[in-house]
């Protein structure tokens, strides 16, 4: 799909300004390594994604494209050879899929979004030494030539961790479900904790079922209670337990004003659980409102649409690969390039990737008060300083 033309003067300046500062991020030689690229010509990028997948796959995998193919027309001075490949959203055709990019020419590796689909993408890039940026949020996948884009459990866990700390909310006790997201979301918060100057309350579980969180909140109100927890971390999000458990444990007796409710993941999708009662003056953690709504207002104008909500990770890895690549060295794609420590700023803020295949992103704390999203502690615009 192509982008429109005749977009408003004032939204290009705006990006324009907001790629300037990708340029900023690859001022360190580069080692040597493979692959080498030549930077005087287009640079061999392939992107996997879904397009005959399940469900909605070919949707999102449009998408990406999609935004993969605005990051590029934004570029100043770099040329990138975009070449799409089918998934099918499977590790089989993932593997597949990465040969071939590999055997046509491609230099690194943009997607594919599902785990096993991107550790077999991984596996078969492995050997010929070209990374794959992968849009996954699975820290397990990560490492050796694998980069996760998505933002981690890790990274919401120790902002919201630290933000607590900081506001003197450091009792806190984790609630999480029985399921292996949930559990590796427990696993973050506890991280988190541990690294802060928090102290963990303790933890409570329930399993995934309506009765199971019924009968688990007596259980929860009053550990918290017993251990003086004055924070609730909930790794449920708004198509789980949350609103179940945001309705039953201050009708159970857990002030919600002495006790700090937080979230592991976005408690402003659906738009409707903004109203819950429970989630009033809670806490969770976003990517920069501005920044993403810059970038929305971008791809609405040029597609007609919103962005799927992962899809300015296609934007973000084409802009970090162009900030590179702009420096005109033949070793810009190594690993060691692309993690060199002061990051990127994409669409969503600033991120940057870590020699172990994760990544950190620069994170906004929010409140949900008289059902609107209000931003009460702002994003970091850079690593070192607030908000790290």
């Amino acid at each position: 799909m192509t982008p429109r033309t005749g977009l408003g003067l004032s939204l290009l300046a705006r990006i324009s300004l907001l790629l300037t500062a990708f340029w900023l991020a690859a001022c360190e030689p580069f080692p040597v390594g493979s692959p080498r690229i030549d930077a005087s010509a287009p640079v061999p990028v392939a992107l996997l994604v879904p397009q005959t997948g399940s469900g909605g796959d070919q949707v999102l995998a449009s998408n990406l494209e999609n935004a993969a193919r605005l990051a590029i027309a934004d570029l100043d001075g770099v040329q990138i050879d975009l070449r799409v490949y089918d998934t099918g959203g499977n590790a089989t055709q993932a593997a597949a899929a990465a040969t071939r990019a590999i055997d046509e020419g491609a230099k690194i590796i943009l997607g594919p979004v599902f785990a096993e689909a991107a550790n077999a993408a991984g596996h078969a890039a492995a050997a010929r030494g070209v990374n794959v940026l992968a849009f996954s949020n699975n820290p397990t996948i990560a490492g050796g030539n694998v980069f996760v884009l998505g933002n981690l459990f890790d990274t919401t866990a120790q902002r919201l961790v630290n933000y607590a700390a900081r506001k003197g909310k450091r009792s806190i006790l984790v609630v999480h479900g029985n399921s292996g997201a949930e559990m590796l979301g427990r696993d973050a918060i506890v991280r988190a904790i541990r690294n802060s100057g928090a102290t963990l309350a303790g933890t409570s579980s329930f399993d995934l079922s309506q009765q199971a969180v019924v009968s688990a909140v007596p259980g929860i109100v009053a550990k918290a209670k017993s251990t003086g927890a004055d924070a609730i971390f909930m790794t449920s999000g708004t198509d789980g337990a949350l609103p179940l458990l945001a309705q039953l444990l201050p009708e159970q007796g857990l002030s919600t004003t002495a006790t700090q409710f937080m979230g592991l993941q976005r408690w402003d999708i659906p738009a409707s659980a903004k109203a819950l009662p429970g989630l009033q003056g809670g806490w969770f953690a976003l990517p920069d409102p501005g920044m993403t709504q810059l970038f929305d207002n971008r791809y609405y104008a040029a597609y007609g649409a919103a962005p799927h909500p992962i899809s300015g990770l296609a934007y973000d890895g084409i802009a970090a690969i162009g900030a590179l690549v702009k420096q005109g060295q033949s070793q810009a794609l190594t690993a060691a390039a692309l993690t060199q420590s002061q990051g990127f700023v994409g669409v969503n803020g600033i991120f940057r990737l870590l020699p172990n295949g994760t990544n950190q992103r620069g994170l906004a704390v929010a409140q949900i008060q008289n059902s609107q999203v209000v931003v009460i502690d702002p994003a970091p615009r850079s690593f070192g300083g607030a908000g790290f």
